[in-house]
C-alpha cells in the first residue's frame, strides 16, 4: 500500500475547513445547547474568542482521522468517491454517533447537542472519504 500523504492532507484540510462553516452556521444554537450565554464565548470588549486551542487538535485529530481511513479504504479495495462516502457514513454511524449520544446523555446534555455535533462528524467523515477516493 503506497499512503498518498497529499491525499490525506488535503481531506484533513477539507474536514476542519467544512467544520469551520458548520459551526460558524450553527454557533447559536450550540452555545445554547451547550447551557452557555454570548458572555461566555466572548471577551470583555464583547468581541468572540475564537478557541485556538481545540482548533489545533481539530486539525490533529482530522489528519489522524484521514490516515487512518486511508488504510480502511485500501483494506476495502482501494479508494474511490463512492466507497469513502460510505465507509465514512459507516464510521460515523457506528462508532461516532453512537460515542457522542452515550457521552452527552451520561453528562445530561441537550439532544440538539448531539445532533449538532454529531451531524459535524458525519460531514466531515463522508467529505474525508471523498476527497481519499478522488485521489485514487
Amino acid at each position: 500500500m503506497t499512503i498518498n500523504y497529499l491525499a490525506i492532507v488535503a481531506a484533513a484540510v477539507a474536514a476542519w475547513l467544512a467544520g469551520a462553516v458548520w459551526y460558524g452556521v450553527l454557533a447559536k444554537p450550540r452555545i445554547a445547547a451547550l447551557g452557555w450565554t454570548d458572555a461566555d464565548v466572548t471577551d470583555a470588549s464583547g468581541k468572540r474568542v475564537m478557541p485556538v486551542g481545540p482548533m489545533i487538535i481539530s486539525f490533529i485529530a482530522e489528519l489522524i482521522m484521514a490516515y487512518l481511513m486511508s488504510g480502511l479504504l485500501y483494506h476495502l479495495g482501494g479508494p474511490n468517491p463512492v466507497r469513502g462516502a460510505i465507509a465514512g457514513a459507516l464510521i460515523w454511524l457506528g462508532f461516532v454517533v453512537t460515542t457522542n449520544a452515550v457521552n452527552n446523555a451520561y453528562q445530561r446534555r441537550k439532544l440538539m447537542l448531539t445532533i449538532i455535533d454529531s451531524g459535524h462528524w458525519l460531514v466531515v467523515l463522508v467529505l474525508q472519504g471523498v476527497v481519499l477516493g478522488l485521489f485514487r
